[in-house]
């Protein structure tokens, strides 16, 4: 297949044969890592995740961002030739976001890792960090929210009759986050166990055995802990649970502006323009598009 898209970009779009020897370049190295990451060059199988997840392994081996954009765009032009061969219907490569200029990629966990991590095989925890730190993970690849903003979270920021989370951000900046019905039943499992071990005084909603705040250090140390279970990644921290959201959200067709606004972030991409939606087509998009939103109980926890 490679061989005739370079025929059809040389002869029928008249590429300089500069410019063929380049994609040829390009593509070859994309198809070895399909080969050592996948066991096999497939293009059919192919999706955004193992194309974000080969971008950011390029960024991690030291490639420039300028060499990255241009085997992503040598990827574009092949997917755009395989959709007009019916090979696929659409392109996983049109999702994926040159990287800026001296910006490295955080990088993120598969879809099918998480559901791993949170779904398969994994026998629920009957103790109160057990508990606690599972919910830790829901709720920031649930969310997409920062460390800092999980730590602050107080009782009183959820609403659990509109299914939604209050986060205050940076420069105390506020947004409102909605939820399904699963992350509401694990909260609620939670607070139960919450209560049985350190008892209803606090404000915090995350806390220790001893009733004090969570920290820093402790978040991360919980987040790489449950992570290395099903990543051999070796950066897994709590931003890589928030870089896996917006993953996870555009993967499944929300609307980068969406993203955005749940994120709490000015730019998830600089070329985008922000625009505003309303809190309705926010709540509405998290739901169609955040896979663990529907998984109990039909839009919006119902």
């Amino acid at each position: 297949m490679l061989q005739k898209f370079l025929k059809y970009i040389r002869y029928e779009k008249n590429y300089s044969s500069h410019t063929v020897l380049s994609y040829k370049n390009d593509l070859s190295h994309f198809e070895s890592y399909l080969q050592a990451e996948v066991g096999s060059v497939d293009y059919a199988t192919v999706d955004t995740d193992i194309i974000r997840n080969y971008v950011v392994v390029l960024m991690e081996q030291g490639v420039s961002a300028r060499s990255v954009g241009r085997k992503l765009s040598a990827l574009r032009t092949l997917f755009r030739f395989l959709i007009k061969e019916k090979v696929v219907a659409t392109s996983p490569a049109e999702m994926v976001a040159k990287p800026k200029d001296g910006k490295t990629l955080p990088g993120f966990v598969r879809e099918v890792e998480m559901d791993a991590l949170l779904d398969e095989g994994v026998e629920e925890s009957t103790t109160f960090e057990g508990v606690r730190d599972k919910l830790i993970i829901s709720i920031l690849y649930q969310t997409g929210m920062r460390r800092d903003e999980l730590i602050t979270l107080r009782d009183k920021d959820v609403d659990f009759f509109a299914n939604t989370l209050k986060v205050t951000g940076k420069r105390n900046k506020q947004r409102v986050i909605p939820f399904g019905s699963e992350l509401r039943e694990e909260i609620e499992r939670y607070l139960k166990y919450r209560e049985k071990e350190v008892g209803t005084a606090t404000e915090r909603l995350f806390v220790k055995k001893d009733g004090e705040p969570l920290y820093p250090v402790l978040v991360y140390r919980i987040v790489k802990r449950e992570l290395s279970k099903v990543s051999t990644r070796q950066k897994l921290s709590p931003h890589v649970l928030r870089h896996t959201f917006a993953s996870v959200m555009l993967n499944n067709g929300a609307d980068l502006d969406s993203v955005k606004e749940l994120l709490g972030h000015a730019s998830l991409n600089s070329t985008q323009v922000y625009t505003h939606v309303t809190f309705e087509e926010l709540k509405h998009n998290y739901n169609q598009a955040h896979p663990r939103a529907l998984k109990k109980g039909g839009l919006y926890g119902d």
